[in-house]
C-alpha cells in the first residue's frame, strides 16, 4: 500500500452516491472529489445547480443535485470545458431531456402548436358551457343608487323638517262668576 492511498475506498472513488434523501454540501464536495467552495462557485454559475436551503440557511442537495454536480465536475475536470460551454452543453441536455418528454402522436411526431391550440381552445369553450347556470334565474334587484357627496351635504344643510308636537288640551279657563 503506497504513502498516499486511503486504507478504505469511499463511496466517491467508486462512483456511487449513497442511497439517501438530503446529502450536506461537505458529502458532495467528498463524492465530487472538490472543494465545498468550487460547489458554491458552481451553484451561482450553473442554473440548474440549486440545492434547497433547510431552516438553518444549511445546503441541502437532493440525488438528482448530486447528480448534476458531479456531471459538471465531469465537463470541467474531465472533459476540459470552459463554464461557458458546460453551461451551453447543460442546456442542450436538459432541452432535449424535455423534448424526449413531450407526448407523441401520428407514428412519434411530435404535436403540432396548432392541434394543441385547438384542444386548449375546445376545453375554454366546454368550461364556459360548464360554467352557465342551467334554467332561467330571475334577475338581481338592482340597488339603489348612492346619492353623491354634494346631495349628500345638501341634505345635511337643510334643515329637519319641523315635527310639531301634539297639542294637549288645557283645561279652559273657568267663567268668571
Amino acid at each position: 500500500m503506497g504513502h498516499n492511498e486511503p486504507i478504505r475506498r469511499s463511496a466517491a472513488s467508486s462512483g456511487e452516491i449513497p442511497d439517501k434523501l438530503y446529502f450536506r454540501i461537505g458529502e458532495v464536495a467528498r463524492l465530487c472529489q472538490v472543494p465545498t467552495y468550487v460547489l458554491r462557485f458552481w451553484e451561482s454559475e450553473f442554473p440548474q445547480l440549486r440545492p434547497n436551503k433547510g431552516g438553518t440557511g444549511q445546503r441541502l442537495y437532493r440525488r438528482r443535485d448530486v447528480e448534476m454536480a458531479l456531471r459538471v465536475r465531469t465537463l470541467l475536470k474531465e472533459e476540459g470545458y470552459t463554464i461557458p460551454g458546460a453551461r451551453s452543453v447543460l442546456k442542450a441536455e436538459f432541452r432535449q431531456k424535455d423534448a424526449s418528454q413531450l407526448p407523441l402522436m401520428d407514428g412519434g411526431a411530435p404535436p403540432a402548436a396548432k392541434v394543441l391550440r385547438n384542444i386548449r381552445n375546445e376545453l375554454a369553450s366546454l368550461s364556459a358551457m360548464l360554467a352557465k347556470p342551467v334554467g332561467k334565474q330571475p334577475a338581481p334587484p338592482k340597488a339603489q343608487p348612492i346619492p353623491s357627496l354634494r346631495a349628500q351635504r345638501r341634505a345635511a344643510a337643510t334643515p329637519a323638517m319641523r315635527v310639531e308636537a301634539p297639542q294637549i288640551p288645557f283645561d279652559p279657563p273657568e267663567p268668571a262668576r
